[in-house]
């Protein structure tokens, strides 16, 4: 659904909407709109990697997974997979790749620091392929810019905003336990927007293989013991 969901947008806004008066009052919900869905597109690859999105049936886990990260900015699955594994077993210390040890409470220069460490020239590559065939196709500049670039960025801030940085910067506070993670404390509609719930950062680390649609009872569950 979210996969279909994005698809349908990102083809629509890119191809078929024409730029007009209108179409600008509209377009910061239309980014939003496709920016949450990105976000969503990486929630659902980060579920195929822990199994989760389909139990019991590990092909589907990876061919899901690897449309959605292909799709989302030209990612590979198979390598994601393994630093995302690395992240689990070593969270919030020098042997995750997620985290700076020399930026652990600054944002902008831990984001370039994650930025650079995942996308390279292979996706560059892949995005510039692609974006020259959607122009051979008959797609603006403009849309592109605006409908695909744009929200492709913001969302690449918000997964790490809400569910890399919040939950395992370094805080006067310590950490609970080794997992070195907290959870922020948004009610459930806050929650779904800022990352599909993958605010409830702690919970997924004490439960790798609980879905992202399952996390707030899971949190619910974590607050009541």
């Amino acid at each position: 659904m979210i996969i279909g969901g994005w698809l349908a947008l990102h083809i629509w806004s890119v191809f078929f909407l024409p730029l007009t008066r209108g179409t600008y009052v509209a377009a910061p919900l239309i980014v939003a709109l496709i920016c949450w869905l990105n976000v969503g597109m990486f929630i659902v690859a980060h579920d195929a990697m822990h199994g989760s999105l389909a139990p019991g049936r590990p092909a589907l886990n990876r061919w899901v997974g690897r449309m959605a990260l292909l799709l989302y900015a030209g990612f590979w699955y198979d390598r994601l997979i393994a630093e995302h594994m690395s992240h689990h077993r070593e969270p919030g210390t020098a042997g995750d790749p997620d985290f700076s040890v020399d930026h652990s409470t600054s944002f902008w220069p831990w984001f370039v620091t994650f930025f650079r460490h995942y996308f390279g020239w292979q996706q560059m590559a892949f995005l510039t392929a692609l974006t020259i065939a959607y122009l051979l196709l008959g797609a603006s500049y403009a849309n592109i810019l605006l409908f695909w670039a744009l929200p492709a960025i913001l969302s690449a801030l918000q997964l790490f905003y809400f569910g890399t940085y919040r939950p395992h910067r370094q805080e006067a506070h310590p950490f609970a336990d080794r997992h070195n993670a907290r959870t922020n404390d948004f009610g459930w509609l806050a929650s779904l927007l800022s990352c599909f719930h993958f605010g409830y950062h702690h919970e997924h680390h004490l439960a790798p293989h609980v879905p992202w649609w399952r996390l707030p009872a899971e949190r619910r569950r974590s607050l009541s013991r």
